[in-house]
């Protein structure tokens, strides 16, 4: 068998299993700089504040303080020899890049420096010594970290946090006090806080890959207030969204840049509204309170997640189950209506008062029996994705309705339905037992029922973007092959000339180069020559003016509708160029086009569009169109690639939505044609990089099928330097370029192609099937299978930062009534993953025991350095079981360099310069 161990991202060569921050969030011993050791006063208010948070925070593991004044440099041979994890700097502006300095010489494994205000030149050199020295960097401008499990607090965010599930990284170390501070008061606990500030050297996307692999954390919080590079981030957020709930806060919104104006895509959309687009297709939550952060987490921290957004409301009251249901509907939840058979089968279990309508009311003497009764008979009905129950204590009640008992019918029945359960026990002293019994067995409660309804909304949106996350479309669709060349030579010559706008007649062929159906125009530079198109073209037509200047021509009476015959199309010509002279006489004119009517006297009007955001690059929008598009305001949007789930999904989002079934006696639209259109544009924007905005408005939809009738684009030169494909978007399509067939030795086909999401099942049977010693050369373990979080995190990936190349055999097998199906089974897998470095990356490999010895762990292997080298990487390396002697063969045969690991000698490093 041919087998590796497992990968192990780092920057310096690690233990195996752990990753390249280890020593900085996990460290068994520190050297700390505040001040010198022998003057208490010499440190620093941040110095001072550390010293006694590490103190009080009773970290275990040694701690050596150092002044960089005096004896330092004669200890530093001593010091090499202990080489400790992490090194804290806590010093005066002057004295920090000195102190980095040392902590790099001394061969620490990581830094941290707390300080505020620092400029960004010495930020910028204080990042240089670090990369010099191989140290993972926190700070400058941080306030530190906590690690409660570690007892250590490691900077100056207030008192160490209890203990918990939850990580909470902050790019406000403000707010990162003021949350630990409410978590405290409210027994809410954490397994790590970060504070990063805006200047740290590792951001946001580095801390999120460790939270997402660390084991002691179970759903991890953001607060946020910018990134630098989008495409990381979204990489670091969809790797750690597909393994565990992240539930994110974002503050501030900001406008479109002054671009705006060029186009309606631009101006109706807000940074803001292209950051809610990100969040949702990296699978995460997002809260605007950060109270909101815990309930958020609570819940998605439960065993269970619904498949929908219908909640079931249980009450004794009217009153609350009214609040709750108006807010389930401003939300977009839908308040579940039981079935017939649930109503009968409940009824008689329930009192005189109580009311099956909309709500469950179960009356104000209901009992716990009553309660855990219709628990259980809603969280049962097909109808129900999830269940809300409401107490209101009630003064004098009878036995068996006292909050208490109510809370405990509640909590033997809520974790055995398999759905769901918020709570909200009303009111405060009578109540407050009853709500740490519901929190003791893990039923979220709150005070108010809009809060309950909110929390199962963070629940629904999770289980609505986490299908989102699954979809990896690739950059073409399977639709005819556009043509991408000849609308890249219509943007070249269009730059060529210095513009940026095209026109209608440009936008139009770019349109059709990607089989986009638009309208028949021509241009018109005479009235005469309007004529004599209008006649050809057939009556009625619209006339429109023709000129890069003007972006909305309606704006200047530059359109005219439904104009009939030769002399009105001569008389609209004269006046359109003069009431257009009129009001911009600067303004270049081309002409008017001439294009007939659409032929859709029933169709509805929408939009389809594009921008180009800061920092997440190009954004699809799609709403109602024509001329009120931005009073109304419809909008929906979506990053790139689309695939018809997401497109379908892009159009479900839009208010417009509701209009393209039957309406006022239209039949409905042909929603297939839509969202052709949709992945159409989509193809566009993955294959023109040049593309800054675009505008299709409208584009008449009805039951025969889409036309565009007006469109606008503006381009760019692309200003990427990178000779990699799609570097222009947040995230990377999937690679369908890399698949290849490859025959096996003893006979067929196989084909080698990047994984997908949805090979999670075939993967999990290659495991299983694999001999002990197999499993234990691959994992360095005994399992017999792989947890559910490792198989969603190794095909669930991000093909920018690693990839995974799967071989598929196809088999075709007898079925029981004599027919044949089609059976495909995954036989080979090899990875890699790319360092922190990034110009480096680590390596693995697994090939099943019924293909061993067929070559395709060459194969694979060759396969995955091609990918490697072809995204500009310098080195893949790889750990090896040293009794893994058929591994060792296929790399000395493959001509890596096999040595040995200084930090194991149970493994070889072997590293392959690409």
């Amino acid at each position: 068998m041919l087998r590796p161990s497992q990968n192990l991202p780092r920057t310096r060569t690690l233990p195996v299993d752990k990753h390249f921050l280890t020593s900085l969030f996990t460290p068994r011993s520190l050297v700390v700089f505040a001040g010198n050791p022998a003057q208490p006063d010499s440190a620093t208010p941040l110095g001072r504040v550390l010293l006694q948070s590490l103190e009080e925070g009773g970290f275990p593991g040694p701690v050596t303080r150092l002044d960089i004044e005096g004896e330092i440099t004669a200890k530093l041979s001593e010091l090499a020899q202990t080489r400790a994890d992490l090194a804290i700097i806590a010093l005066p502006d002057d004295q920090i890049e000195a102190a980095l300095e040392i902590a790099g010489r001394i061969r620490c494994r990581a830094a941290m420096v707390l300080s505020s205000g620092l400029p960004q030149t010495t930020c910028a050199a204080l990042h240089a010594v670090a990369r010099r020295h191989h140290m993972p960097l926190l700070g400058p401008n941080s306030l530190g970290f906590q690690r409660p499990s570690a007892h250590l607090n490691a900077g100056a965010t207030g008192p160490l946090a209890h203990q918990g599930p939850l990580a909470l990284v902050s790019q406000s170390g403000a707010l990162t006090t003021s949350i630990l501070d409410w978590a405290r008061h409210n027994g809410v606990g954490f397994s790590t806080v970060v504070s990063l500030g805006a200047n740290s050297s590792l951001g946001l996307a580095e801390v999120l890959d460790y939270l997402a692999n660390d084991s002691a954390t179970h759903s991890i919080l953001i607060y946020m207030e910018g990134i630098r590079n989008a495409r990381r981030f979204m990489s670091a957020l969809r790797a750690a969204a597909s393994i565990k709930p992240v539930v994110v806060m974002k503050a501030g919104r900001k406008p479109a840049g002054s671009h705006a104006a060029l186009t309606h895509s631009a101006a109706i959309v807000g940074s803001d509204d292209v950051f809610e687009a990100a969040l949702r297709r990296a699978g995460v939550v997002r809260v605007r309170a950060f109270t909101q952060l815990f309930s958020a987490a609570k819940c998605l921290a439960s065993r269970y997640r619904p498949v929908g957004n219908r909640l079931a409301i249980i009450t004794n009251g009217g009153g609350p189950a009214v609040l709750a249901a108006d807010w389930a509907n401003d939300l977009g939840l839908e308040v579940a209506r039981l079935g017939d058979a649930s109503r009968v089968g409940l009824a008689p279990l329930l009192g005189s008062q109580a009311s099956l309508g909309q709500v469950i009311d179960l009356g104000e003497e209901a009992t716990g029996a009553q309660y855990a009764a219709a628990l259980k008979v809603a969280s049962a009905d097909a109808g129900v994705d999830g269940a809300l129950v409401i107490y209101s204590p009630k003064p004098g009640g009878l036995p068996g309705t006292e909050p208490d008992t109510v809370a405990t019918a509640v909590t033997e029945v809520a974790h055995l339905q398999g759905k769901p359960v918020v709570a909200c026990w009303m009111g405060d002293e009578t109540v407050r037992g009853s709500r740490s019994l519901l929190a003791q067995h893990a039923v979220a409660n709150f005070r108010t029922p809009e809060a309950a309804v909110e929390a199962f909304g963070n629940l629904a949106s999770f289980y609505q973007n986490q299908q989102l996350l699954q979809q990896t479309p690739p950059p073409m669709t399977a639709l005819d092959s556009p043509d991408a060349e000849g609308a890249r030579l219509l943007i070249e010559s269009v730059l060529a000339e210095r513009r940026h706008v095209l026109t209608e007649m440009e936008s139009k062929a770019l349109l059709a180069a990607f089989h986009i159906p638009v309208t028949r125009t021509m241009l018109a530079r005479s009235a005469s020559e309007a004529m004599l198109i209008a006649s050809q073209l057939g009556y009625p037509v619209a006339l429109k003016i023709d000129s890069p200047d003007i972006s909305h021509k309606s704006d200047v009476r530059g359109v005219a509708l439904n104009v009939m015959t030769a002399t009105q199309v001569r008389d609209t010509y004269n006046d359109m160029l003069a009431a257009v002279a009129k009001v911009l006489p600067q303004a270049r004119i081309n002409g008017v086009t001439i294009q007939p009517m659409s032929g859709k006297p029933r169709g509805r009007e929408l939009y389809i569009g594009m921008t180009t955001d800061d920092p997440f690059g190009p954004v699809i929008t799609f709403g109602a169109g024509g001329t009120m598009i931005e009073l109304i305001a419809d909008r929906a949007m979506e990053l790139p690639p689309l695939n018809q789930f997401l497109a379908h999904r892009l159009i479900e989002r839009a208010r417009v939505a509701e209009t393209l079934g039957s309406w006022r006696g239209a039949p409905p639209v042909d929603v297939d044609a839509l969202e052709q259109v949709l992945l159409r544009v989509s193809e566009m924007v993955c294959a023109l990089p040049q593309l800054r905005e675009m505008d299709i408005n409208p584009i008449i939809l009805d039951e025969t099928g889409a036309v565009a009738v007006d469109a606008r684009i503006v381009v760019e030169p692309s200003g990427s330097s990178s000779s990699l494909p799609y570097q222009h978007l947040a995230i990377l399509p999937y690679p369908a370029g890399l698949a290849r067939e490859w025959p096996l030795k003893g006979g067929g086909l196989c084909t080698i192609r990047p994984i997908q999401p949805d090979d999670a099942d075939m993967l999990q049977a290659l495991v299983r099937g694999l001999s002990p010693e197999s499993r234990y050369f691959r994992f360095v373990s005994a399992m017999q299978e792989m947890p559910a979080r490792m198989l969603a995190r190794y095909t669930l990936i991000d093909y920018d930062r690693e990839m995974a190349l799967v071989a598929v055999r196809h088999h075709r097998q007898a079925n029981e009534d004599g027919s044949f199906s089609d059976r495909e089974e995954i036989i080979g897998v090899s990875r890699y993953i790319t360092n922190p470095d990034q110009t480096t990356c680590e390596f693995s490999l697994v090939v099943s025991d019924s293909v061993s010895g067929q070559g395709l762990g060459s194969r694979l292997m060759l396969s995955i350095i091609d990918v490697a080298r072809a995204k500009g990487l310098s080195e893949i390396q790889g750990l090896v079981l040293t009794h893994n002697d058929s591994m060792l063969r296929l790399m000395r045969s493959l001509h890596f360099e096999v040595k040995p690991y200084p930090e194991d000698p149970d493994f070889r490093l072997c590293t392959y310069l690409l």
